[in-house]
């Protein structure tokens, strides 16, 4: 809450349903892949707490705000090194494990084409925070990372085998974007090829 004295003015900011309706809110103009939020907690040594909320839209950009103890991360670290590591390791396992179609299991996807689409809030608290960088909202505590990848790369297993057509739809997706990815780097290859054998003419005088 913001309690502005001089004008006597109070503004607070709470989602009452905590990660879940921020993420709702952050994508409440977005098409979604899936309509329930995926929401992941845990806890780890040393009192580390974890929880993020997860949620796909149609879109080619991702969002994913970070916070520890509550304070905003807006330069990363290791708590958000973890939860790309973990989401990446979690979708490809599931991929290459589970009984989809061929057309969904084939290829490997990358960190980028997970990402796409993505909305996503994490969270961690812990005892001793280390923030770096120039504005100190970096997170530099290198257990951190570690412990939110393994959290996250377990639930969202379990949470993809238990929901096989919410898995299904994000695959799609996901597929697609590495598709594009891919079509593009074979342009930018062929336009360059073509740029390199035009620039072998060699002048009349040297």
């Amino acid at each position: 809450a913001i309690h502005e004295e001089a004008r006597d003015r109070r503004e607070e900011f709470l989602y009452k349903g905590g990660l879940k309706a921020f993420v709702q809110h952050l994508n409440r103009e977005r098409d979604v892949i899936h309509r329930d939020v995926m929401c992941i907690s845990g806890k780890g040594d040393g009192g580390v707490l974890f929880e993020a909320a997860i949620q796909y839209n149609d879109g080619y950009s991702e969002t994913v705000l970070s916070f520890a103890n509550n304070i905003n991360t807006r330069e990363g670290g290791s708590h958000l090194s973890g939860f790309k590591a973990g989401l990446t390791r979690a979708i490809n396992q599931y991929m290459g494990a589970s009984d989809l179609p061929k057309n969904l299991k084939n290829g490997h996807l990358q960190g980028e084409d997970i990402r796409e689409g993505l909305i996503a809030v994490i969270s961690v608290k812990l005892p001793h925070p280390q923030f770096e960088g120039q504005t100190k909202t970096k997170l530099g505590n290198s257990e951190v990372k570690g412990l939110v990848e393994n959290l996250l790369y377990e639930h969202l297993l379990v949470f993809l085998g238990e929901n096989p057509a919410v898995a299904k739809h994000i695959l799609t997706k996901l597929l697609e974007a590495a598709r594009a990815r891919e079509a593009a780097r074979r342009a930018r290859d062929l336009v360059r090829k073509k740029g390199a054998l035009g620039d072998m003419t060699l002048p009349g005088k040297l």
